[in-house]
């Protein structure tokens, strides 16, 4: 071996490697999708954040610091913002806790009858839908006057049917809230009875024919087929709808103003109040971030019960011989 062929072997073995190109294009079709998530989502949280820490007074251009301040006054017994804010949240969760298992029941309830093949079954679906469209202002103002103290149509119709006296729905601690759930039922339960039909349209109806051959009994045939099979669909409404009431906004704000004695006020509509109406901006977001953080650790929670519902069907699916022996069908 020459010189010459040595030195072309040891120049050709280092040759340096090219370098992949990373293609552009991915993240091109990325950017605008990032620039808004950045504009209205990361920049918003920030800068609340940023308020929160801050004495924020619009007339003043100086922004004292002062740290956790208007976070400790939440957790401070005996102040205005501890009282108001702990106070509106038990009534955002009482609200949650009897409208959600409501929405729940009557929207299966609805799904079951119209999930029969009666007469003028569209007409019915269409009819429980249609509230849904409504906004939430046409849906506070109607129910507001439905239950008004003097002219609303129940107080009429309890005069003419019944002749009782005018009830005080609207200025009455507890009855407040009777028009904000009937209104709130009436207005959202179609989508989840359209969850609940989709649903049931998707069991086989084998299933039914051979637990009737085998005896079972209609209750026993929705206890043990239906019910299981409509698990996942329960599960997503539930969350769902748990989401949407702890949101709670226009209808105790247009239904009842909050009243009386804040006893119907939600936790977003003091929050609101708080920022816009006392000029609070920094107690206001302080409050706004206690809120966010507890909501996701309930989002959170909701979404472990998902995860561990979707393992638990996977699982059956793929190890049938696993799954637990259901209950004979003469089983009471």
């Amino acid at each position: 071996m020459t010189i010459t062929q040595a030195s072309a072997r040891t120049s050709t073995a280092r040759a340096p490697t090219p370098r992949r190109r990373v293609p552009l294009e991915p993240y091109l079709y990325l950017l605008p999708h990032a620039l808004l998530f950045f504009l209205f989502t990361v920049y918003p949280i920030g800068y609340g954040l940023y308020i929160s820490l801050h004495r924020w007074d619009l007339l003043n251009p100086v922004k004292a610091f002062v740290g956790s301040e208007f976070y400790r006054n939440l957790f401070t017994p005996g102040t205005p913002q501890a009282d108001f804010f702990w106070k509106t949240l038990w009534n955002t969760t009482f609200f949650t806790m009897v409208s959600v298992p409501l929405l729940l029941f009557a929207a299966l309830g609805l799904a079951l009858l119209l999930h029969r093949p009666i007469f003028g079954r569209i007409f019915f679906r269409a009819v429980f839908f249609m509230p849904g469209i409504l906004t939430v202002s046409v849906m506070g103002i109607l129910w507001r006057w439905m239950f008004d103290n003097q002219i609303g149509l129940v107080n009429a119709a309890r005069e003419v049917l019944l002749g009782a006296p005018p009830i005080p729905w609207l200025s009455t601690e507890g009855l407040a809230w009777v028009p904000i759930v009937i209104g709130t039922v009436w207005w959202t339960v179609g989508f989840n009875m359209t969850l609940y039909l989709a649903a049931l349209g998707n069991v086989p109806i084998s299933l039914y024919e051979a637990a009737s051959l085998d005896g079972a009994t209609p209750w026993q045939s929705f206890r043990f087929i239906t019910l299981p099979l409509l698990a996942p669909v329960t599960l997503f409404v539930f969350v769902t709808t748990a989401l949407a009431s702890f949101q709670l906004f226009g209808q105790s704000l247009l239904i009842t103003n909050g009243g009386p004695s804040r006893s119907t006020q939600s936790v977003i509509q003091y929050i609101t109040e708080e920022g816009f109406t006392n000029a609070q901006y920094s107690s206001a977001a302080a409050m706004g971030f206690v809120f966010g953080l507890i909501m996701l650790i309930f989002t959170a929670a909701q979404f472990g019960l998902m995860a561990r519902d979707v393992k638990g069907a996977r699982d059956d699916r793929c190890c049938p011989h696993h799954r637990p022996a259901g209950p004979p069908p003469d089983a009471t």
